[in-house]
């Protein structure tokens, strides 16, 4: 490198000095031509703050874009829209995407097809490509790679998904047509340098029929439901013990009191389930060593509206809580129970519900910033005129005394439009890793909104390339190693 003398930069700055003075006009500088800035590369860009991965219903398809926070504008952005590598192509018209959630960096995704699983069914497992480093003490994300695909079943034997549930940070897919799910374990998978890709192999699991709801406990013994609403299979669900073998067969069956079951979780040693009234639990039985086993079956009556009683169709788990909507329009709530209690009831957070809109299953958030929160869609579920759609936010624990008793409605915040079909083209909404903000989709609208749990504003809002339905967030604020 050339090194500057004293002389040389004296002079330097008297030139500058005379021609600034002489001319009377100001030192100019060079623009950046525009097509420069749109091909700035991700040095110049601010550092990631997420990774969001999102599926299109229109085209049937999962996409990716890494989301950016300038911390000295206060400004956000969203880099383009990609496709996730080695996606299979889809029939958009024939295959829908269903559950997906992620463990660690992978995403599972499940695909349905219209001919019960006949036609193409099964799962996609992605890698997001978004690393947690840890240094023991502290540790920092890392987006430096690109999400692709790791592992996938597409076939006519997959017996057609639709419920994905994570236990025990394991993967657990109910293959409705084959009447059991599929465990994987996302941990048996690994890349080599060599670009080698280390594989779990999947168990399937017998237990279950129809439209297979399940909860799985400690790992060991699997909970499964059928959904009939009549005849031998009414109300049944299959216990099944989780073993180290190809394939688990249950070990013995009951019967709650009420059929239709669309709902089952675990907590606190205890399973529930979500039967066309009320709520059933039993005692988890992690030794299953009886055929004989009849467990007693417990029922909450949750009440009558309309002459029928009320239900609910899905659980969300906190700690040693179980939460759930029930009720339609004067009379939908948020429901909580404690499930250590003996005998758990639960108790109600009324949630007033715009015409022609319902209440999904809440959506928690344990923020970084303290408050515990629960969010819950009311979506469009009738054709109503200037309907007008919302997200509840319930503070669970106002007095942060660790009990949810005293949980209360804060805000409503008014939304863009869902385009419910079915169990498709609902609202939805995720977290960065470490509870910052929130990303909800807007499917009517073809937009991403990002809400600040701080002071529960929306923030900023993307445009979408096609119809934003279910999301997935990884990974939060990049920062220096």
């Amino acid at each position: 490198m050339r090194r500057l003398t004293f002389s040389t930069i004296a002079c330097w700055v008297a030139s500058f000095l005379l021609v600034g003075c002489n001319s009377g006009e100001p030192v100019s500088h060079p623009t950046t031509p525009a097509d420069a800035v749109k091909t700035n590369t991700n040095r110049d860009k601010p550092r990631p703050f997420a990774r969001l991965f999102i599926q299109d219903l229109d085209n049937c398809t999962l996409r990716w874009a890494t989301v950016r926070y300038d911390d000295k504008t206060n400004q956000w952005s969203c880099d383009a829209w990609s496709s996730v590598t080695g996606f299979p192509q889809l029939d958009a018209k024939r295959q829908k995407l269903v559950q997906m959630d992620v463990i660690d960096h992978l995403l599972l995704v499940g695909v349905r097809d219209d001919a019960d699983g006949t036609f193409q069914s099964g799962w996609v497992l992605v890698d997001t490509g978004v690393r947690y480093i840890d240094h023991g003490d502290h540790g920092h994300w890392n987006f430096r790679r690109t999400p692709e695909v790791w592992d996938q079943r597409l076939d006519d034997q997959q017996g057609n998904p639709a419920h994905l549930y994570v236990y025990n940070n394991k993967f657990f897919l109910a293959n409705d047509r084959r009447n059991g799910y599929t465990r994987i374990d996302p941990a048996r998978y690994e890349k080599a340098k060599d670009g080698t890709i280390r594989k779990d192999n999947p168990r399937f699991i017998v237990g279950g029929g129809n439209h297979i709801t399940l909860a799985v406990v400690d790992d060991k013994v699997g909970y499964s439901c059928w959904i009939d609403g009549g005849g031998p299979n009414k109300g049944r669900v299959d216990v099944t013990p989780i073993r180290d073998q190809s394939v688990c067969e249950p070990a013995y069956s009951f019967h709650l009191p009420h059929g239709g079951i669309h709902g089952a979780t675990t907590c606190a040693g205890k399973v529930f389930f979500a039967p066309a009234a009320g709520i059933c639990w039993v005692h988890a039985d992690l030794k299953v060593d009886g055929k004989d086993h009849k467990p007693q079956v417990h029922h909450i009556d949750l009440g009558q509206e309309q002459e029928k009683p009320r239900r609910t169709g899905a659980f969300t788990t906190h700690k040693h809580y179980v939460l759930f909507t029930t009720g339609k329009a004067d009379q939908a709530a948020l429901a909580i129970l404690d499930a250590k209690a003996d005998q758990p009831q639960p108790w109600f957070v009324p949630l007033p519900v715009p015409a022609g809109t319902q209440p999904v299953t809440p959506i928690l958030a344990d923020t970084a910033y303290g408050p515990l929160y629960a969010f819950v869609f009311c979506d469009k579920v009738k054709p109503v005129d200037n309907i007008q759609e919302v997200l509840h936010v319930i503070d669970l624990d106002p007095d942060r005394n660790g009990r949810l008793d005293d949980a209360k409605l804060i805000k409503t915040i008014t939304v863009g439009g869902s385009a419910v079909e079915g169990h498709f083209g609902h609202h939805d909404l995720a977290f960065d890793s470490e509870r910052q903000y929130g990303f909800f989709t807007n499917p009517a609208d073809k937009t991403i909104a990002v809400l600040s749990l701080k002071t529960l504003e929306v923030v900023a809002t993307f445009p979408f390339e096609g119809k934003p339905t279910a999301l997935c967030v990884v990974g939060s604020r990049e920062t220096d190693d």
